[in-house]
């Protein structure tokens, strides 16, 4: 048979994983490579990085018992077995890149590696996407207009309305803001905004297999208002969403004080949390677990899923990052593609339901 991406010979039906590598100057391609050490990871999922050789051979150095490098050029190629990291490689990051220092050059191979998994993606070759931290400021110098991952992919896949959800200790938390100043995002707390994000994600709570999800809705103010005495945002805004929500017939309550709301959906009282702005989330999150949150982007046409920290610089090259939440989002990656329509049969030679080639990237390979 052709050796092209949709005619080599079928292989098994584990979800087929890309990894990016994230700002090649961060600790992203340490924690990879100490994810992909673990042989568990490969009973899961057949894993891919996309990035670049000199990053990763270098990263290896980091990791006692690393997997040894096989460079393919498409998803086909991959072997997919422990001891082995099957790498596409870009070669775009310099010998000479300085590790922990904000560069254009490592903002640029981040891009391009999200731009090939998003391609392959699209294309049904790539069953999900896990992602490395990127770093804004080396994206900005590189002259990405993007501020972040799920603005990069709501582009690339002309997707208008992503919807960022963290896994965190047995619940999930949704975001109704994303990379705005909190100046932005208190002017975003509108009824309409809230109803139509709760909708979005008690839809994805559905499809996650919760029949009947509970969503509680955060509060913005400190004791939810007060009655209007400390802000009029709860009853203006977020208590009539809520209404609309419920005379709908959905299994939603809010405002919820945020000091509180969190800890009673860790207790079982909810599902999910509806978070008003960035850090009110984040900082529940990373309260909870800090190494153990995934991100996962929905409303794409295909899952993505990531870590929830940064490209560290301060430690980078040192050895001391943790993998455990870049392993979290690998896995979680397998699992939530795992249970879509053509899930293992990506760089199979089959088309994945839904997936199609990107534009002018069929005869690329891509």
């Amino acid at each position: 048979m052709p050796s092209d991406p949709y005619h080599p010979t079928p292989r098994d039906g584990r979800p087929l994983v890309a990894i990016t590598l994230g700002d090649p100057a961060g600790i992203g391609p340490e924690i990879v490579v100490k994810a992909l050490a673990d042989p568990g990871v490969y009973q899961e999922l057949r894993p891919l990085v996309i990035g670049d050789r000199g990053a990763v051979e270098r990263a290896r150095t980091l990791v006692p018992g690393a997997p040894a490098v096989r460079v393919v050029t498409r998803p086909a190629e991959g072997a997919y077995t422990p001891g082995t990291l099957d790498l596409v490689d870009l070669a775009n990051v310099p010998p000479d890149l300085a590790l922990g220092q904000v560069q254009a050059a490592a903002g640029r191979a981040a891009y391009q590696y999200i731009e090939r998994a998003v391609a392959w993606a699209l294309a049904g070759q790539v069953d999900a996407v896990a992602t490395a931290p990127i770093h804004k400021e080396a994206l900005r110098a590189a002259g990405v207009p993007h501020i972040g991952h799920t603005e990069i992919f709501a582009e690339l896949t002309g997707s208008p309305d992503p919807l960022t959800m963290f896994e965190v200790a047995g619940i999930r938390i949704f975001f109704l803001t994303r990379h705005v100043s909190l100046r932005q995002a208190l002017d975003l707390v509108r009824k309409d905004r809230i109803v139509a994000t709760a909708r979005a994600a008690l839809e994805h709570l559905r499809d996650l297999g919760i029949a009947q999800p509970r969503l509680a809705v955060a509060a913005l103010n400190p004791h939810a208002g007060d009655g209007g005495l400390l802000g009029r945002e709860e009853i203006d805004e977020i208590a009539p969403a809520v209404q609309v929500l419920q005379q709908e017939g959905h299994q939603v309550v809010g405002p919820v004080p945020a000091d509180s709301v969190f800890h009673l959906a860790r207790q079982g009282a909810f599902d999910a949390v509806l978070s008003l702005y960035h850090d009110q989330g984040h900082i529940a999150a990373k309260s909870m677990d800090f190494e153990g949150t995934v991100s996962v982007t929905l409303g794409l046409p295909f899952i993505r899923t990531s870590v929830d920290h940064g490209t560290a610089f301060d430690i980078a090259g040192t050895g001391k990052a943790s993998a455990v939440s870049m392993k979290r989002a690998i896995l979680a990656a397998g699992r939530l593609a795992a249970g879509r329509p053509g899930a293992g049969r990506a760089g199979t030679g089959h088309r994945v339901a839904g997936g199609r080639p990107a534009a002018g990237q069929e005869e690329a390979g891509l």
